[in-house]
């Protein structure tokens, strides 16, 4: 059967090898170890290198680097917003300690590599697997084709030992991050991150001072009630509704049934006894409220409740509405009814109090009846209605002036030093996504179109990689022996400790988000994971984001340098 795969499919066919590597490489992926698993770029090497070895067909290098300039692309697009925000005020102790820890990890990586006589390819795979960096994998090999000196046979060896000595070092690497950060330090200095993160999410939610922040206050209710109460006879929605807001509650009626027909909507209409109301409401405002005592029964009306509801995305952008807080905002005429689910700021989403204010370029989430929330959006700024459309030109544009601005070299020392085209598109990748974040109204990369350029264009180029690597992976592996796996994991623990102490000593990082901070700095995805799950909670994750993009630019950047290092 083999056989015939190797003679009738692959060899006229090899892209039908790169697609079965690639789901392969996502089964393998999948297994997992409570919050670890092997992950679907590490599975897809490993099914490249297994079916490299056992059909010998070497993939056109234009694919591969098709597949990496496209992923580049999309990571800096995606973490774009997130590394220049990181550049200000509030963030710059967040990336003093990522880059604490991306450069610790290079001079270990490049100490051990001269220690053990390692060349320029087993030196960027002990790099890129220590520190959990797939992308160092594509960004050294373009390295290596532009060293001078090496013959083609080489060169090619070179480019193989870097994906076997990042297939080596890469899941123990994956591993003892994980465990250092969500068990050991905790433990080591007997800190409960669960109890911590519980503490922290109080002080950082400020629950009495914005109800829309707490847990269940997210959650907007629809409920329909009967007017029984002689105290609301003679009331209007609109002198109901300021009542509420006094006692602090956000409680709206949204539609009124007299005599069986649903009347247009009114702030002036006055209730009467035996009407049914749709009442909207937070939560806990309805809880606090006791809309069965203070208005009448509960009933279930569906034509009434049945109005159409919406979750608008807006930018803002109208000068009258800037610079007001969240309190501000919600006092406003056009905000009846209207509830602010979300702020998204830089491109990520924002933890924001009363007190916050709303700046230009913010995305507003508002939800709401449609026929107020549609108002409301064009009051703040620019409406954004959710497209699942690629704006190709945008991405088209991005990669080609990314490439171009990758092509020149300098030359040191004989070297040709550039940027290379996929290290081009990283950098425009970041420009453009801050782009993006600061001005949301065009430029359209949807989250599905993301995943889809950078894990399925990571785990292909992976797959080609790993299955030109193929043949010669037993040759290479015996070549760089098994003290590779103890260096790795030296090399993994270290910037993670140097920056623990850093951030701890130094800069004084509350505990939880530290740990965030170091997982983000090494961008290990499944260490966030464990340590979320440790925390039985979210909060790390707030220290995750800013170092993971600095991360993600740095350590790419690395796989170029420590190549020039050990040349």
């Amino acid at each position: 059967m083999i056989d015939f795969l190797n003679r009738n499919i692959f060899q006229p066919h090899p892209e039908l090898l790169v697609f079965i590597t690639v789901a392969l490489g996502f089964l393998f992926g999948k297994l997992r170890y409570r919050a670890i698993a092997l992950g679907a770029v590490t599975g897809c090497l490993v099914a490249g290198l297994l079916l490299g070895a056992q059909f010998k067909i070497t993939i056109d290098a234009t694919v591969k680097n098709l597949f990496f300039t496209l992923f580049l692309f999309a990571l800096g697009y995606k973490v774009g917003p997130q590394f220049f925000r990181g550049l200000k005020k509030d963030g710059l102790p967040q990336v003093a300690n990522a880059i604490i820890v991306c450069v610790t990890g290079l001079l270990v990586s490049w100490g051990f590599a001269v220690m053990l006589g390692y060349g320029p390819g087993l030196s960027a795979g002990l790099l890129g697997g220590a520190l959990t960096q797939s992308a160092v994998i594509g960004v050294a090999q373009d390295a290596i084709g532009n060293l001078p000196g090496l013959s083609a046979d080489q060169m090619k060896t070179e480019e193989n030992l870097v994906a076997i000595g990042y297939a080596v070092t890469y899941p123990l690497g994956t591993i003892l991050c994980a465990i250092l950060l969500a068990n050991v330090l905790p433990r080591l200095y007997k800190r409960d991150l669960a109890t911590e993160s519980a503490q922290l999410a109080k002080e950082l939610d400020a629950p009495g001072d914005n109800p829309d922040l707490a847990e269940g206050y997210y959650e907007v209710v629809l409920r329909a009630y009967t007017i029984r109460r002689p105290d609301l006879v003679g009331r209007t929605i609109d002198d109901f509704e300021n009542q509420q807001k006094a006692l602090g509650h956000r409680i709206y009626l949204t539609r009124v049934r007299r005599d069986g027909t649903v009347l247009d909507h009114d702030q002036a209409t006055v209730l009467r006894e035996g009407d049914v109301v749709a009442v909207s409401a937070l939560r806990g405002s309805l809880v606090d409220f006791d809309a069965r005592t203070h208005i009448g029964p509960e009933t279930d009306d569906v034509e009434l409740l049945g109005y159409e509801t919406e979750s608008l995305h807006v930018v803002a952008s109208n000068k009258e509405q800037l610079g007001k807080t969240v309190a501000d905002l919600r006092r406003e005429p056009f905000m009846v009814g209207v509830y602010i689910d979300k702020i998204y700021r830089s491109g990520s989403e924002f933890p924001y109090r009363l007190s916050t204010k709303l700046e230009r370029g913010d995305t507003v989430v508002l939800t709401g009846p449609k026929r107020l929330v549609d108002p409301a959006g064009k009051a703040i700024g620019k409406p954004v209605p959710t497209s699942f459309a690629t704006d190709m030109l945008w991405v088209g544009l991005g990669v080609f002036l990314g490439g171009c601005i990758g092509i020149p070299a300098l030359t040191v020392s004989g070297v040709p030093i550039s940027l290379s085209t996929s290290g081009g598109a990283l950098i425009m990748g970041l420009v453009f996504g801050w782009i993006r974040g600061k001005y949301p109204t065009y430029g359209n990369v949807p989250p599905g179109a993301q995943w889809f350029m950078d894990t399925f264009g990571l785990c292909a180029f992976v797959a080609v990689v790993g299955i030109n690597a193929g043949p010669s992976f037993t040759s290479g592996l015996s070549t760089a022996g098994w003290g590779l796996l103890l260096w790795g994991a030296v090399a993994t623990l270290i910037p993670l400790i140097v920056g623990f102490l850093v951030g701890h000593y130094v800069q004084k990082i509350r505990f939880p988000i530290l740990m965030g901070v170091l997982a983000g700095g090494q961008t290990t995805t499944a260490a966030i994971g464990a340590i979320n799950e440790q925390s039985k909670s979210q909060i790390p994750t707030l220290g995750y984001t800013i170092p993971y993009a600095v991360g993600n630019v740095l350590l790419t950047i690395w796989g170029a340098v420590i190549v020039i290092l050990n040349h």
